[in-house]
């Protein structure tokens, strides 16, 4: 039987948008703006559209301004009643707020005359404001409706995807590690013991319940975790450099990014390699920006197929986008000896 928080969990948010972000108020402003100009082509009389457009642009802008700074502090509240009741309330209140804002501005114009826009009756201008406000409101609430759809698919699409990475370990990785485990045993019995409980603590990472995120220090010990094990099979073949010390270890990062980084690294560069070699994990903080290269040297003629080596990047590139909505970078260097992937992405700390 699901529990009371999983039932909690499943229920469909709101689709009410952070009307704190700046960037919303941004776009409200400039639909604001372009209302206002619509509105003032459909009613201005020649000569006089940059004083009709100054004067409806008061009006949108400051109510546009008003609505927002109610809307976000109203947001968790309205988000809790669901699809039709955060419509509901909000149509509700930016209705009587544009209702008492039409008020206001008609009784300025019995003090200020022409100062601010009007219609010949004062019921008139009520009906007309809430008309235009109902059509303007409804359209903007379908809109986010539409919206919050798509950004539910593409949230889903990424959840989806993270699982997909959790079922990527290769089976050849599991059957080479039980295999070096168990040759192990009898030699090595503490080695053994300690190998067991690493791939363990590996599983454990990538088989639980899907995280957006996790702190960089937890993704840089499951990627430990995993070189730990390779190197009880490809012994002094494989060296991993990691020099990390000047990243912050709180810092958020896409759950399950470094781990098949470096997975690749060693499957189709130093694997390859007779001799082995080194990879290398890097890592600094400018400002607010976090920089993490993974480096491995390749073979002159690599024969293995890429076709796993892509989904993975492909995924971690997808999963970056969405989680940083372009704010961040994921980039491919292919010298022809050394491959090299670049993580650039904004520094966010995890709540303590």
């Amino acid at each position: 039987m699901a529990s009371v928080s999983d039932a909690e969990n499943n229920q469909p948010q709101a689709y009410l948008p952070d009307f704190c972000a700046p960037a919303t108020i941004l776009i409200i402003l400039l639909v604001a703006e372009l209302v206002a100009i619509l509105l003032t082509l459909v009613s201005y009389e020649p000569g006089t559209f940059l004083t009709e457009l100054s004067k409806m642009s008061m009006f949108t802008l400051w109510l546009a301004l008003l609505g927002a700074g109610v809307l976000c502090q109203i947001r968790p509240w309205a988000e809790k009643q669901g699809n039709t009741g955060a419509f509901v309330v909000c149509f509700i209140v930016l209705i009587a707020m544009c209702l008492v804002l039409a008020e206001i501005t008609w009784q300025l114009t019995r003090i200020f005359a022409e100062a601010v826009v009007i219609d010949n009756t004062h019921f008139g201008f009520l009906m007309r404001t809430f008309a235009t406000s109902s059509i303007v409101i409804a359209l903007a609430m379908r809109y986010l409706y539409i919206s919050s759809e798509w950004r539910r698919s593409i949230v889903l699409e990424a959840q989806s995807r993270i699982s997909a990475l959790q079922a990527l370990i290769r089976p050849h990785f599991l059957f080479n590690s039980l295999n070096t485990i168990a040759s192990l045993t009898r030699s090595e019995p503490k080695r053994a013991e300690e190998a067991v409980e690493d791939l363990a603590d590996l599983m454990r990472a990538n088989l639980n319940a899907p995280k957006d995120q996790t702190t960089l220090k937890e993704e840089l010990e499951t990627a430990a975790i995993y070189q730990r094990i390779e190197k009880l099979r490809l012994g002094d073949r494989l060296k991993v450099r990691w020099d990390v010390d000047d990243l912050p270890m709180r810092a958020l990062i896409p759950s399950l990014t470094i781990q098949p980084l470096l997975e690749n690294a060693i499957y189709h560069g130093i694997e390859l390699l007779p001799e082995g070699g080194m990879v290398t994990v890097s890592g600094r903080r400018d400002d607010d920006i976090l920089d993490i290269r993974i480096s491995n040297p390749v073979a002159e003629d690599q024969t293995r197929k890429t076709g796993g080596n892509k989904m993975a990047m492909s995924n971690i590139q997808q999963r970056f986008e969405l989680a940083y909505e372009g704010r961040a970078s994921v980039t491919i260097e292919d010298s022809g000896d050394a491959y090299s992937v670049h993580l650039v992405f904004p520094f966010e700390e995890a709540a303590r």
